[in-house]
């Protein structure tokens, strides 16, 4: 497929905006560093038990209901600069609370402002598509992803290796220089978002009247879009994972994100390329590879002595991030090339919404049979893989190779 008009350039800057935001993603993160800052200020578990739903639903549940206005606002750069400046106040903020505030008060105060941070990656999350599907042609949009996923894993690959130098409790001084350093992150990568050259189009694209009955009747009647959420919800295998398997084997802050890091840089180019090819083939596989380390990772952690497990487990941890980079990557690419127009705007907020009550029933799920151990939750989540292995076959072929 030939470029569009100023791919390259446009292409650029979708690529150093993301990268950007990947670091903010990565050090104001609701399963490891946030956690941990709360945890040493004495606030109540509750607050960090609350932090992974807030962060990962609260991005994903407003967006049906953001469809109507999204679409009556012709330039889609515009909201997804207003969603980074919005992440990177709340960012600044959290860093601030945790300098002046302990306990309760600094619990209540993270919940709240990442609730915030949630909301502007709801706007990011879904006109980011849109700016991807009328800035960058068919057969490139996936190793454009995945470029931006390995600049982000970079710089967190550079801050977990210094966190790892400063020992297994790295000072909170640290950690809030490294959450203003991603506030700025963010606020630049709105910038670098906005002299994107995006193709306006002329007639004024149809919002639904009303995003409940607009959500209900696409995953009724639209079976391709139908079965790309069901699929969709099984993959959540790599993202629910690694909570149970740090309960397996504990690791230090640094070491969960130089892990991460690695998994973008190797990950992300990768699956680039290959979600060109098959995006399909990138989430049914990456599904099937999700459910085979962790069943591996859980019979090593039964059977296997410690002295053995102490390797397995970092590189199974690797391992699952890695998967999680070319599922994220894949997935994204997929729903891109499956429409265009309004009806891509529709397709990826309606995902989006019904992924957080997914994720909350799920997590809720997983979390509940972990009442008898990790392994119990793991085992779990890897029939889910497997089960979305199997259903992948039945998704339609939308990617072409350049």
């Amino acid at each position: 497929m030939a470029k569009l008009d100023n791919e390259d350039f446009n292409a650029r800057r979708f690529i150093g905006a993301n990268g950007l935001q990947s670091i903010g993603d990565q050090v104001v993160a609701a399963k490891t560093v946030l956690p941990y800052l709360l945890h040493i200020a004495g606030a109540p578990g509750f607050f960090s038990a609350m932090l992974v739903p807030i962060r990962e639903s609260g991005s994903m549940l407003p967006q049906a209901a953001l469809t109507p206005w999204v679409v009556r606002q012709k330039s889609r750069t515009r909201i997804w600069v207003i969603g980074s400046i919005i992440q990177g106040i709340a960012a600044a903020g959290i860093g601030a609370c945790v300098l002046f505030l302990k306990g309760s008060a600094l619990g209540w105060a993270v919940v709240t402002l990442l609730g915030a941070l949630a909301l502007g990656r709801a706007f990011c999350s879904i006109a980011s598509k849109d700016v991807q599907g009328r800035t960058i042609s068919k057969g490139r949009r996936g190793r454009i992803t995945g470029t931006a996923a390995m600049v982000g894993g970079v710089s967190v690959v550079a801050i977990g290796a210094a966190l790892m130098l400063l020992g297994k409790t790295p000072p909170v001084s640290v950690l809030v220089g490294l959450i203003f350093f991603s506030a700025a992150a963010w606020l630049l990568a709105g910038a670098i978002f906005g002299t994107i050259r995006e193709p306006i189009p002329e007639e004024q694209e149809q919002a639904p009247n009303n995003w409940l009955s607009d959500s209900r009747q696409l995953l009724n009647e639209d079976r391709k879009f139908r079965t790309f959420v069901i699929v969709r919800s099984l993959l959540l295998v790599s993202a629910l994972s690694p909570t149970f398997l740090v309960m397996l084997s504990p690791n230090s802050l640094g070491a969960f994100l130089l892990a991460t890091g690695i998994a973008l840089i190797v990950g992300g180019r990768v699956a680039g390329v290959w979600a060109d090819r098959s995006s399909k083939s990138v989430m049914q596989y990456g599904a099937l590879a999700a459910s085979v380390v962790i069943l591996t990772l859980v019979a090593s952690s039964l059977w296997l002595a410690d002295v053995i497990n102490v390797w397995v487990m970092p590189i199974g941890f690797f391992a699952i991030h890695l998967i999680h980079t070319a599922i994220r990557v894949g997935r994204k690419t997929y729903v891109v090339d499956m429409a265009e127009g309004e009806l891509r705007t529709r397709y990826v907020a309606v995902a989006n919404t019904a992924m957080g009550v997914i994720l909350l029933l799920a997590g809720a799920i997983s979390g509940g049979i972990a009442h008898w151990g990790p392994h119990a939750a793991l085992l779990f989540l890897a029939a889910m893989g497997l089960i979305g292995a199997l259903l992948g076959r039945n998704l339609e072929e939308v990617s072409t190779a350049k």
